[in-house]
């Protein structure tokens, strides 16, 4: 039996005094002199330059399946590691053994760049280093809203994605078959959370949630990671305070473990400590929709704020804002009316500078259970459809706050990315189900 060498990881090699490697991973690119093969070698966490020198290689054989290899074959190289400063990452392997573990057929990704097609291959489109940066951003946002919420005491629970109402609007749900009758893809686990924090008060989920939204926006898909959350005992100026700490830590991770994917796409990192150590400045939707309307002078109060006067309104600031107090009538049954002012709502949205948006939305829950009953009717629904989320009120209410953040949306603003679809894998859109 062969004896195993130990591996090593290219990112390793690059940061540490390593002088002899044995590296496995993909050909990345390719260059064939006479008697000498320069390879851009990469795995799971870098790059490197290879050079294969055919004096250099006793087993003559392995030379020539190298050289026949193709892009994005999978190989095996050990050799010797030399500082050069035109190389990435300043090192580059002299490889004095090589093997093609597979040698790829030729790859189908090459002049076309279209983004449809990239779509179609998206498969192998991951491996591209725009990917791999998208990829990472995700899951350093995903870590680090993980890491706030556990720091704030929240338990982490789980809900239902087969459910047999609505939360968000009943236009935007997918019905699916069901054993014979018919139930709905989850739009959010708001509802269930609200019951678990009857029991444990402070709790928290990551889980997909969809919307049969017919959106083509840059921020938005039919499928997305949700991270929501739900408090007891809490009210707006805690729920306020919550979502303007954790955005502040999700950034300062990000600042802390993915310096090398911030250089990568762009964005400074002093902006990012700007958000880590500046108030985020908080404004009422009156305030807001006064900003808005001088440039679109048509908005009426009460419009829903879109895109666009999102843009006008957070286009002097470079860090967060909070809007609260929306009107009544533009939020679910479920916010609270505010009972000093019951025409706007409980409520609060965070929206990113730059034009990104809206990236949570937030607010007091309905917790009397006439106040609520009555919401849902005012919004034409009955309240016996929705009887076990009724019973929360009726046994042992209290005032409680919650949230929902779009974990991908965050990771778009805070790497500086283009796209939603730059930080997800396999994005599911109107017109996107495959690969």
């Amino acid at each position: 039996m062969q004896q195993q060498i130990p591996r090593n990881m290219i990112g390793d090699v690059l940061k540490h005094p390593i002088k002899e490697a044995h590296l496995q991973g993909w050909i990345k690119r390719k260059r064939d002199f006479k008697g000498t093969l320069i390879w851009l070698m990469r795995d799971g966490s870098g790059e490197i330059q290879v050079v294969l020198e055919e004096k250099n290689i006793p087993d003559k054989q392995s030379f020539e399946h190298a050289r026949k290899a193709l892009m994005e074959s999978s190989v095996a190289v050990s050799g010797t590691l030399k500082e050069d400063s035109r190389a990435p990452g300043g090192k580059e392997l002299h490889a004095s053994v090589v093997r093609v573990i597979h040698a790829g057929e030729e790859f189908p990704i090459g002049r076309d760049l279209s983004e449809e097609f990239l779509l179609d291959v998206r498969h192998l489109w991951l491996r591209a280093g725009k990917m791999q940066h998208g990829l990472r951003a995700s899951a350093a946002v995903f870590e680090g809203y993980h890491t706030w919420c556990k720091s704030q005491g929240y338990i982490e629970v789980q809900a239902p994605m087969f459910v047999s109402g609505a939360v968000e609007g009943g236009n935007e749900l997918f019905e699916v078959p069901y054993f014979g009758k018919t139930v709905n893809l989850t739009q959010s686990s708001q509802f269930y959370l609200e019951a678990y924090a009857m029991a444990l008060e402070k709790v928290y989920t990551v889980a997909p949630s969809f919307r049969a939204e017919p959106s083509r926006t840059r921020r938005h898909l039919t499928e997305f990671w949700h991270a929501e959350w739900e408090t007891a005992w809490s009210g707006l100026d805690e729920l306020m305070d919550f979502n303007e700490h954790m955005i502040k830590s999700i950034a300062k991770h990000v600042l802390e473990k993915t310096p090398d994917v911030l250089k990568a796409t762009g964005r400074d990192p002093n902006t990012l400590e700007k958000v880590v150590n500046t108030k985020f400045q908080r404004f009422t939707y009156d305030e807001a929709f006064e900003v808005a309307q001088r440039k679109f002078p048509e908005l009426k109060w009460g419009d829903d704020l879109q895109e666009a006067h999102e843009r006008e309104i957070t286009k002097d600031f470079d860090v967060p804002i909070l809007v609260h107090h929306y009107p009544t009538q533009l939020k679910p049954f479920y916010h609270r009316p505010d009972p000093k002012r019951p025409e706007t709502v409980l409520c609060c949205d965070v929206l990113a500078p730059e034009g990104y948006g809206e990236i949570i939305g937030s607010g007091e829950r309905s917790w009397d259970v006439n106040e609520l009953t009555q919401r849902m009717r005012n919004q034409g629904l009955k309240p016996e459809d929705f009887g076990w989320y009724v019973d929360l009120r009726k046994y042992g209410s209290v005032p409680h706050t919650g949230g929902g953040l779009g974990l991908a949306r965050l990771a778009v603003w805070l790497y500086k990315f283009d796209h939603i679809r730059d930080v997800v894998g396999f994005p599911r859109t109107m017109n996107r189900v495959a690969p």
